[in-house]
């Protein structure tokens, strides 16, 4: 079962809840619209979900509602934000910002971060340059909770990757994908269905193929993107392999097995070579290659091409990337957001414990 609920009652309740823990207003109004933007474009797995996530780790002094966020190094081009442990929701737009405007002076920014946290949809960072008439990246390392192709240990996370790019009629190209099967959060919501996964999508602790959604409770894995190495997983265990090295390594974050867990229960990996989770942002002037009006006519065309490819037999079009998300906004801007009966129980308890008032 779940209900529905506008908005405007998700951002009010979770929007107190950041300022319970110690948050400003600018930073739990931050905090919120960047955690409810994946529940608008029907990312449910990264969005209000992952309250509770964010406050347990709060609890266990693993993220600073209040902190001093600040560039440690930096060139014309390049820096290395440190986010002070705070709220990855807070961090990553600050150094998306500071991507954007390097990139307005040098053409190109590029903005690594450790001493971070979760930061919710990689998109939503990315899409920060189109108003800007820049392509935006983002990506980030997470959990390990994936095996490398031919591997059991869990090595890397989930670390998605997301591109946006700006067009001119025609909707932006926003890609954001996870470097696995499939994200970590598809498996939580399949948890609370108590659904079997399709195949592919994680081993057991043998490494054997399973359906089974609490794989990863059983010492299980997520596997790559591509599942298995006949059809592609060495490739989606390279793209992980990217991501952590660009967010974290390069950063000084703690990067492959030593990334900080995001359940705040699952005890920290001894041995840390770096500070909390990382990020990595970049911010491309389309003016710097050729003028905007070119290049959005020329995505444009690109776009509408793409659209009007022969579909396959069973599928009615062909889709741009971003343009699902797109349209679940437009429908959940009109009829509200819907929330699981477990997300609303934890939810429920989380307002109690906190003492604020709960969905409306």
């Amino acid at each position: 079962m779940q209900h529905t609920y506008s908005y405007q009652s998700l951002y009010s309740f979770t929007s107190s809840v950041f300022t319970r823990i110690g948050c400003d207003e600018q930073a739990a109004a931050l905090a919120t619209k960047v955690l409810l933007s994946a529940d608008m474009r029907g990312i449910d797995s990264h969005g209000i979900a992952r309250l509770i996530g964010y406050v347990r780790l709060w609890e266990a002094g693993r993220i600073n509602a209040t902190p001093k966020i600040c560039i440690t190094h930096q060139t014309p081009s390049t820096a290395v934000v440190d986010g002070g442990s705070g709220l990855g929701l807070v961090v990553a737009p600050y150094a998306m910002n500071v991507a954007i405007e390097k990139a307005k002076i040098a053409g190109t920014g590029w903005v690594s971060v450790k001493n971070s946290n979760h930061f919710g949809i990689a998109g939503y960072h990315a899409m920060m340059a189109l108003d800007h008439d820049m392509i935006g990246i983002a990506m980030t390392n997470a959990s390990a909770l994936v095996a490398p192709t031919f591997s059991i240990e869990r090595m890397l996370g989930t670390n998605p990757i997301a591109v946006a790019i700006p067009a001119g009629n025609q909707p932006s190209f926003v890609a954001d994908f996870a470097t696995t099967t499939a994200a970590n959060g598809k498996l939580e919501i399949l948890q609370r269905k108590n659904s079997p996964t399709p195949e592919g999508w994680v081993q057991d602790q043998v490494g054997n193929s399973t359906t089974d959604a609490h794989a990863l409770k059983k010492q299980g894995a997520l596997l790559p993107l591509g599942s298995d190495r006949e059809h592609g997983s060495h490739k989606g265990y390279a793209l992980g392999s990217i991501v952590d090295i660009f967010s974290a390594v390069l950063s000084g974050a703690s990067y492959g097995p030593w990334a900080p867990p995001f359940p705040a229960y699952v005890p920290m990996p001894p041995d840390m070579p770096g500070q909390g989770l990382g990020h990595f942002f970049g911010a491309m002037r389309i003016d710097a290659f050729r003028t905007s009006e070119e290049f959005k006519e020329h995505m444009d065309n690109w776009i509408a091409r793409f659209r009007t490819a022969t579909p396959a037999p069973g599928h009615e079009k062909v889709l741009i990337p971003g343009d699902p998300e797109r349209e679940m906004e437009k429908i959940r801007t009109i009829e509200g957001i819907p929330i699981v009966d477990s997300v609303i129980n934890e939810l429920k308890e989380l307002a109690e414990k906190l003492e604020v008032d709960f969905l409306s």
